[in-house]
């Protein structure tokens, strides 16, 4: 029965909530119409929600309950203003997308699976039209959306254009334009290490920490620097390819068109190459992490292996940047084995002060660190004083 009545509280919660999104400021009795709660349930809400900071009172015009005459009752808004945002997170196989409020809480989120590697037109009309299915489902006005962010999975320059060949059928790209045109909302598109260090520096394991670099080790190795509680776009807004650096003039052609990239030695592919000599059936990522939680020998000496060889780059990064954290993400980088295999090379090759300076941790947003990375991207393009 507590249980019941703790998630019809929070369902009365959220429906209040959504009524400001949509309406802007109400009064007590005007969400009283608005939701059909009672007088009671309502007053008790309010009170919780200003407790928490999540709405605020002014004095307005609302409307008298019964339409009777006198003061005109106390308007009631959301903290931050009103309207929404939206997030999204495009990875090479899948599709996350959120709406969040002012506060940054999350209103609606839907994930599935979809290629996005060879079809950029297809995977921005495909988004379109899951922002307005989140859209409808909440019960949110188009013009209450107040700006739109996504993450994708490549180096996107300072217009907006995709570049390199890490996607080569979006290469050109701009799906920046491509989102504000089919959304007609304020748009903002870049590469999915900057969003996952935004989301981690805003609501993550990089909240209060000035000088941090997150790094996400997954299909790819992309990075995030966060120099004096600033992302580091670059000249060109590029910066942080880490998976890029050449850790072998003699090495490989990578995708990227150079040779020897960290990238060819060090990512989900290639590791999954290395261990199934050593298994019978076909491996997946899935099955490489649970062996690797269940103490699998070989699996953790191949993610020790490929932490060193990400701590190897990191090292010169930490004696040139000197970052008090290092907050790991992705499939690989958030294993614990490759998580100590990168403290070992600190210790061993950066200057002693900045190794010592530097802690490495796990994210602690997980899959969900680029996406809300996008919903702090958009809520900062939104706010009355976003650059324009």
């Amino acid at each position: 029965m507590t249980g019941s009545l703790g998630e019809l509280r929070a369902a009365n919660r959220d429906q209040l909530v959504r009524v400001l999104e949509t309406n802007g400021p109400l009064s007590r009795a005007d969400l009283m119409r608005h939701t059909g709660l009672s007088r009671s349930t309502v007053s008790n809400l309010v009170a919780q929600l200003i407790d928490d900071h999540l709405l605020q009172e002014r004095e307005g015009r609302g409307t008298p309950l019964n339409g009777r005459g006198g003061r005109p009752p106390t308007l009631l808004e959301l903290s931050g203003g009103t309207g929404i945002v939206v997030g999204v997170d495009l990875g090479h196989r899948h599709v996350r997308a959120a709406l969040a409020r002012p506060d940054s809480s999350i209103a609606l989120e839907r994930s599935f699976a979809l290629d996005v590697d060879d079809s950029p037109d297809a995977t921005i009309d495909r988004v379109a039209a899951l922002i307005d299915e989140l859209l409808a489902e909440n019960g949110s006005a188009r013009e209450h959306v107040r700006a739109v962010a996504m993450g994708v999975p490549g180096p996107v320059d300072r217009d907006g254009r995709m570049t390199s060949g890490i996607l080569p059928y979006w290469r050109g790209a701009r799906p920046v334009h491509a989102l504000a045109e089919r959304t007609g909302f304020t748009a903002v598109v870049d590469n999915d290490a900057h969003m996952g260090a935004r989301g981690e520096l805003a609501y993550g394991a990089a909240r209060g920490r000035r000088d941090v670099i997150y790094v996400k080790a997954s299909t790819g190795i992309g990075a995030g620097v966060i120099v004096d509680g600033r992302l580091v776009g670059g000249s060109t807004g590029e910066a942080g390819e880490l998976g890029h650096v050449q850790v072998d003039e003699k090495g490989i052609m990578c995708r990227c068109g150079s040779r020897g990239c960290l990238e060819t030695e060090v990512s989900i592919p290639k590791m999954l190459e290395l261990l199934q000599a050593a298994h019978d059936q076909p491996l997946t990522l899935e099955r490489v992490l649970v062996l690797a939680e269940e103490g699998d020998a070989g699996v953790n000496r191949a993610l020790s292996d490929a932490g060193r060889r990400i701590g190897r780059v990191l090292a010169d990064l930490c004696t040139m940047l000197n970052p008090e954290r290092i907050v790991m993400g992705g499939d690989i980088g958030s294993a614990s084995a490759t998580i100590a295999g990168i403290r070992e090379s600190l210790d061993r090759h950066a200057q002693p002060n900045s190794a010592a300076a530097a802690d490495v941790v796990r994210g602690e947003l997980g899959v969900r660190a680029e996406l809300m990375g996008a919903i702090a991207v958009a809520l900062a393009a939104s706010s009355p004083t976003a650059r324009r």
